[in-house]
C-alpha cells in the first residue's frame, strides 16, 4: 500500500480532517481535505466535526485551532514548525512595550504565539486586516504587531499611524529588488503579484498586493498571462492548478543565485511525518485552559468582524 493510500486509510479510522496551508509541500496540499490560508484554515477549523485535527502547516496555525476547539485532539507533524514571525515577537517583551502605549488597543496578525494572542484585543489575518481596521473608529489608537512590513502597508492603505512592532517574515524579507527588476525587463508582459508581508520595497513593484488567496485568485482572473510570485513559492501548486495556461516565476532571493523562497518551518513537515502523527496522534498541541480563554476571545472577534 502506497503512503498516501495508508494516510488516507488511516484519517478514515481517526476520524480527522486534514489541513493544509498553501505553504505545504505538493504532496501534502494534494492529500489534505482543505487548504487554504490562515483565515480559510482557522474557519475549517472552528466548524469541523471530526473528532482530531491534523494541521499541516506552522505550530501556531496548530494553536489556533485547539484555542477554537479545545476540546478536539490538534496534532502537528512536526512540533519544530515554527515561525520566525511568532520568534520575533516573545510576550515577556511584547507585554513591557504594550505598557508603553496604554490608549492604544492591540491588534496581531495570526502569525503569532498563544501568549501574544492573550495579549491582544483583536486578530488579523492578511485577508481581512484592512476590513476589520477600518471598522474602527478613526481617533482609536493601535498597536500592530508582530510584522513591521504588514503593518506599514496597512497604515498605507487604511490613513492610520499604528505602532508597529518590529517583526517580520525570514522568507518575505529575502526577496531581491534588484532582481525582480531583472525579471521583469526580460519578461515584459508579467506582472509581479506580493504578499504584504514583503517590505515595501519589493511591494512598489508589484501590480497586485494580497494574502496567499488573493494572489490565487488574481491569478485566475487577470488578463495576463505570466507572474512573477513574491510569496512562499509552494503556492505556485494551486496556482497552477487553478490556472494551467498560465506561467509562474518564484521571485529571486537577494544573492540572485536561485528562486528558492520556500518557508524552512513549513517544510519540517513531510509525508512520512504526516503519517507517523495520524498514526500515534501525536505530537499534540497542548494549551492550558487559561489561556485557551484569554487568546480565544481576540479569534472570536475576528471571526466576528470578518
Amino acid at each position: 500500500m502506497y503512503l498516501e493510500d495508508k494516510i488516507i486509510s488511516l484519517k478514515k479510522q481517526k476520524n480527522a480532517v486534514i489541513l493544509a496551508h498553501y505553504y505545504q509541500d505538493e504532496e501534502i496540499q494534494d492529500i489534505a481535505d482543505y487548504v487554504g490560508d490562515s483565515l480559510d484554515l482557522s474557519k475549517k477549523a472552528k466548524n469541523t466535526n471530526c473528532s482530531t485535527i491534523v494541521f499541516c502547516g506552522v505550530k501556531f496555525m496548530a494553536e489556533v485551532a485547539k484555542i477554537l476547539n479545545p476540546k478536539r485532539n490538534v496534532i502537528l507533524p512536526d512540533l519544530n514548525a515554527g515561525c520566525s514571525l511568532e520568534e520575533s515577537c516573545q510576550s515577556n517583551k511584547f507585554s513591557d512595550f504594550r505598557k508603553n502605549y496604554p490608549e492604544h488597543i492591540v491588534i496581531s496578525y495570526i502569525n503569532c504565539s498563544a501568549e501574544i494572542k492573550a495579549l491582544s484585543d483583536i486578530i488579523v489575518t492578511s485577508s481581512n486586516a484592512k476590513k476589520i481596521i477600518d471598522q474602527l473608529p478613526k481617533k482609536q489608537k493601535i498597536i500592530f504587531a508582530p510584522d513591521q512590513h504588514l503593518g506599514g502597508y496597512l497604515n498605507k492603505i487604511t490613513g492610520r499611524n499604528m505602532v508597529l512592532w518590529p517583526g517580520s517574515c525570514i522568507v518575505h524579507e529575502t526577496f531581491s529588488e534588484k532582481e525582480i527588476i531583472k525579471l521583469k525587463v526580460r519578461h515584459i508582459n508579467s506582472e509581479v503579484i506580493a504578499h504584504p508581508e514583503c517590505p515595501e520595497r519589493i511591494l512598489n513593484h508589484a501590480d497586485h498586493i494580497g494574502s496567499t488567496s488573493s494572489l490565487l485568485k488574481y491569478v485566475v482572473t487577470s488578463e495576463s498571462k505570466k507572474f512573477i510570485i513574491a510569496t512562499e513559492s509552494h503556492i505556485i501548486h494551486q496556482m497552477k492548478k487553478n490556472a494551467p495556461d498560465k506561467e509562474f516565476i518564484a521571485a529571486p532571493i537577494n544573492d540572485g543565485k536561485c528562486s528558492c523562497s520556500t518557508c524552512p518551518y513549513m517544510e519540517l513537515n513531510t509525508m512520512e511525518k504526516l503519517y507517523e502523527c495520524l498514526e500515534n496522534e501525536n505530537p499534540t498541541i497542548s494549551i492550558n485552559s487559561d489561556l485557551i480563554k484569554s487568546a480565544k476571545k481576540p479569534l472570536v472577534r475576528m471571526l466576528e468582524m470578518s
